[in-house]
C-alpha cells in the first residue's frame, strides 16, 4: 500500500511532466517546518530546460516565501493561543528569550533561507507578530538570493563535471 502511494506521489512530482508547478509545490512545502529541500527540484528543472532558469527561480522564490508566511501565520496563531491560556492562568505573556529577533525585527527574516533555523525563524516572527508584509519582503529577498546563487552554482558544477568526464 505504501509503495503504491509513494509511486503515485513521485509520479505527480515528475519534473518533465509538471515543471514549474512542481517547483512551486516543493518550494512551498520546504519552507514550512517539513524537512524538505527545494533546490534539487529547481536545479533539476533548469538542468532539463535551461531557458527556465529565471521562471524556476522566481516560482521557487514565490512558493518558498508563501511557505515562510504559512510558518509566520502558524507562529502568530500559536502565540495568540498561548497568550489566551496565560491570561486564563495568570502567567506573564511575553517571552524574554526572543529579544534578538525583536531587536532586528522583520529584517531578521532575511535569514529565512538558512537551513535548520530559517523555517522556525519565520514561525517565531509570526509569534512576535512582526509586520507580515515587511517579513514577506525580507523572506522573498533572502530566498531569491539563495535560489539564484544555489542554482547558478549547481549549474556550474554540473557543467564542470560534464567537461571533466568528457561529456
Amino acid at each position: 500500500m505504501w509503495q503504491f502511494e509513494l509511486d503515485t506521489l513521485l509520479g505527480w512530482l515528475a519534473l518533465p511532466e509538471y515543471g514549474l508547478s512542481t517547483v512551486f509545490a516543493v518550494a512551498l512545502l520546504s519552507a514550512t517546518l517539513l524537512p524538505l529541500g527545494s533546490e534539487p527540484a529547481v536545479f533539476g528543472l533548469v538542468q532539463l530546460n535551461p531557458a527556465l532558469f529565471w521562471p524556476a527561480v522566481l516560482v521557487a522564490t514565490l512558493g518558498n516565501t508563501l511557505g515562510g508566511m504559512i510558518s509566520w501565520w502558524m507562529g502568530s496563531a500559536a502565540q495568540r493561543a498561548v497568550q489566551r491560556k496565560r491570561r486564563l492562568d495568570g502567567q506573564p505573556t511575553h517571552a524574554r528569550a526572543l529579544r534578538w529577533l525583536q531587536r532586528f525585527g522583520p529584517k531578521a527574516c532575511l535569514l529565512s533561507f538558512l537551513p535548520v533555523v530559517g523555517d522556525p525563524l519565520c514561525a517565531v516572527a509570526g509569534w512576535l507578530r512582526l509586520p507580515p508584509t515587511q517579513c514577506a519582503i525580507y523572506m522573498a529577498l533572502g530566498k531569491l538570493l539563495r535560489y539564484v546563487v544555489m542554482t547558478w552554482l549547481l549549474l556550474q558544477a554540473s557543467q564542470a563535471g560534464q567537461s571533466w568526464l568528457g561529456g
